[in-house]
């Protein structure tokens, strides 16, 4: 018996892919699961706008999404994502400065983001009580917005290991796992902005 397997104890180490590490597998899990509870709301938004047959008018008569805002707001989180996948790219060719603007930027715009989205709530005239489209409307939107916090949380947290040299060439793992999840909020908002604000 080798020095390695005398040296191993407990039950046998798992298989592991060399394509996909476990962390951004358990990452990708994470999102699936996610995914099926941002599809329970759409549920009852498509319920309510469309199977219903006493659907009521979306928006809410005399109310009015502000589609220029949230449009606006869209290309901020859109434009995250590149300087996102940027943060990611320079650690990866060892450009540290890049690497910590990248994040910086990030974070930035994800405030930037939800604070605008916090105004648009105290401006727009209408509440979760207005009937199923208030109740549709603040909830698709506000399970996003939990999302974007946990989002900056996270990019708060690879921000500050960035700029205390943290991460490699060799060792970036936290930067790529946190700028999938970043990325998959910003692809749920396209789908959110789209199905609120636009259908």
């Amino acid at each position: 018996m080798s020095a390695h397997a005398e040296a191993h104890h407990g039950p046998p180490i798992a298989n592991q892919s060399s394509r996909v590490s476990s962390t951004v597998l358990g990452m990708f899990l994470f999102i699936a699961s996610e995914a099926m509870l941002f599809g329970s709301f759409f549920t009852v938004y498509f319920f309510v706008r469309v199977v219903n047959p006493d659907a009521e008018p979306w928006p809410l008569p005399p109310y009015h999404l502000p589609v220029f805002v949230a449009g606006v707001n869209t290309a901020v989180l859109l434009t995250s994502s590149f300087t996102m996948h940027w943060a990611l790219q320079s650690i990866k060719r060892g450009n540290r400065v890049g690497m910590q603007a990248g994040l910086t930027l990030t974070f930035l715009m994800g405030l930037t983001f939800l604070l605008t989205q916090l105004l648009e709530y105290a401006r727009i005239g209408f509440t979760p009580h207005d009937q199923a489209f208030g109740t549709v409307f603040f909830s698709l939107t506000g399970l996003h917005g939990a999302h974007v916090l946990v989002g900056l949380t996270i990019l708060a947290a690879m921000t500050t290991r960035a700029y205390r040299g943290h991460f490699s060439p060799e060792a970036h793992n936290g930067v790529e796992i946190g700028g999938i999840y970043w990325h998959f909020v910003d692809v749920m908002w396209i789908i959110v902005f789209t199905t609120v604000y636009v259908l």
